[in-house]
């Protein structure tokens, strides 16, 4: 399943990017590839080709990651896409 995801959080995006980098090995078996593109230090946009959704979700909703959602204001909005022909 593609996703299209915004992501606004309060932190900088070094910040972000330390947080990301801690669960990128877990991403990786979840989805087959994503892109991420840099808006300004507060917002990201992202792409994400995910093959596993019940594994995004146990990363997504476990209780480290929505400290860190809480801790840093971070919000997502998240489009499932599709490719058109």
């Amino acid at each position: 399943m593609n996703l299209c995801v915004h992501a606004t959080f309060d932190c900088s995006i070094e910040e972000f990017r330390v947080m990301f980098n801690k669960y990128e090995d877990e991403l990786r078996k979840c989805a087959s590839d994503w892109k991420i593109g840099i808006v300004n230090d507060h917002e990201i946009i992202a792409l994400w080709n995910i093959t596993d959704m019940d594994g995004l979700q146990t990363i997504m909703s476990s209780p480290e990651m929505t400290q860190w959602d809480a801790d840093n204001n971070a919000v997502d909005v998240i489009y499932s896409i599709e490719k058109i022909s």
